[in-house]
């Protein structure tokens, strides 16, 4: 079954780095856009990612262009998502998300908290 895994979430300082691993399985990875979304407490989830399936093409919030990266591996079935300059904004939870016939299909995502 298709399955999202998500990690390297945690506590981080304003101005700091983290960067987010999504191992997927269960599909052909390789023939499918992936992209990253956030919530926040009390919030709707937004979408802050998209990287299309061979990785030629990222798209990006306005919140988080210049200082979020996505890339993929398709080898190894895994997105990442590499946040500089953390803000205490970007204070959420980050999921994965892909589409497959119609379906969307989450991770169960991964706290990121940056507080001083």
């Amino acid at each position: 079954q298709v399955q999202l895994v998500e990690s390297g979430g945690g506590l981080v300082q304003p101005g700091g780095s983290l960067r987010l691993s999504c191992a997927a399985s269960g599909f052909t990875f390789s023939s499918y856009s992936v992209s990253w979304y956030r919530q926040a407490p009390g919030k709707e989830r937004e979408l802050v990612a998209t990287i299309t399936s061979t990785g030629g093409i990222t798209i990006y919030a306005d919140t988080v262009k210049g200082r979020f990266t996505a890339a993929r591996d398709n080898a190894k079935k895994m997105v990442s998502l590499q946040m500089n300059n953390l803000k205490p904004e970007d204070t959420a939870v980050y999921y994965c998300k892909t589409r497959i016939a119609h379906t969307n299909y989450w991770g169960q995502g991964t706290q990121v908290t940056v507080s001083s």
